[in-house]
This record gives structure tokens, C-alpha cells and sequence, in this order.
């Protein structure tokens, strides 16, 4: 028995239940650019140092938003450019010290496409 029907991409097919929702996707992650990767993992380090130096809800929210930063995290790039943000604004309230670490974050969103 040989077919002339192709399929590409999901096929769901759905016979009764009850609360059906949606579907799972186990789609592995696509891998970050070296650029992007090597970015991040610079920022990573400039973070460390800085966080020595915040409030201590400055250092709480670098602490949240380190692992969502790194660079083998597996994350939304939404959710990534709000751990950015929220850096570069506890960044801005450092001064000079939080100058090089903005600038950082704008070169990470440039290169996310969120900029």
C-alpha cells in the first residue's frame, strides 16, 4: 500500500476527554550564538562583582536573575530580557560601577532582537 500524503509538523489527534488543554512540545532548544553566549557569560561575571556593592535588594534581584542569565539556561527570550532589564536597572543605581554593566545589557538585547 503506498500514499501520496505527507505531514510535516504536529498532528494531534483527540478522540473524548475532558479538559483538554493543549499540547506539550519537547523541542530541544536552539543553541546561543557564541557571540551571544560569551556576552552573556562576561555579564555573568561583571554581575558577581557588583552584586558585593547593591542593596540588598539589589543583590536579590541579581540573585534572581543570574540563573535565568546563564548562558545554558533553557529560557524564553521574553523571560531573558526581563532578567536583563532588571539588571541593568540595579546597575544604573550603582554609578559608575553600574556603567559597563548597562552597557553590557544593551549589547545582549541588540543581539537578543529585543533593542
Amino acid at each position: 500500500m503506498t500514499s501520496d500524503s505527507y505531514h510535516l509538523g504536529d498532528n494531534v489527534n483527540m478522540y473524548g476527554g475532558t479538559n483538554n488543554t493543549g499540547m506539550v512540545k519537547n523541542a530541544a532548544p536552539a543553541a546561543l550564538d557564541p557571540e551571544l553566549r560569551s556576552a552573556i557569560a562576561a555579564l555573568t561575571t561583571q554581575l558577581q562583582k557588583l552584586r558585593a556593592e547593591v542593596s540588598p535588594l539589589g543583590a536579590r534581584t541579581i540573585d534572581e536573575s543570574l540563573p535565568v542569565l546563564a548562558p545554558d539556561s533553557v529560557v524564553q527570550p521574553q523571560v531573558r530580557a526581563r532578567a536583563l532589564m532588571a539588571v541593568a536597572g540595579v546597575a544604573a543605581t550603582a554609578g559608575a560601577l553600574g556603567v559597563p554593566i548597562v552597557e553590557a545589557v544593551n549589547k545582549i538585547l541588540q543581539l537578543l532582537g529585543a533593542q
